[in-house]
């Protein structure tokens, strides 16, 4: 049985950091892309980054310079570091695993709030 936990939200003050962390357990094929999204209430959920098996790594504008995912393939855990924060990320936060088994199939995390606030 396919999990992702995820670990690592909280309540911060502006300008702060967090770091998320999802661990995937009982997949049988190979871990691709690995990838966190967020989401507001009433708002479409929105792809924050990505990481490919290689360690390429793609952001949304709002995030360049302040987040940074990275990977763990040997743990098959992905990590979002998220500094300098600002209200506007509060979101609930869901990492995303894609595992080739003859297709792609992609699973998704329980999901973490986040909260930026004073």
């Amino acid at each position: 049985q396919v999990q992702l936990v995820e670990s690592g939200g909280g309540l911060v003050q502006p300008g702060g950091s967090l770091r998320l962390s999802c661990a995937a357990s009982g997949m049988v094929g190979r871990i691709n892309a690995m990838a966190w999204h967020r989401q507001v209430p009433g708002k479409e959920r929105e792809l924050v980054a990505t990481i490919t098996r290689g360690g390429l790594t793609n952001y949304v504008a709002s995030v360049k310079g302040r987040f940074t995912i990275s990977r763990d393939n040997a743990k098959n855990t992905v990590y979002l570091q998220m500094n300098s924060l600002k209200p506007e990320d509060t979101a609930v936060y869901y990492c995303a695993v894609d595992e080739i088994v003859l297709r792609v199939v992609r699973y998704w995390g329980q999901g973490t709030q986040v909260t930026v606030s004073s």
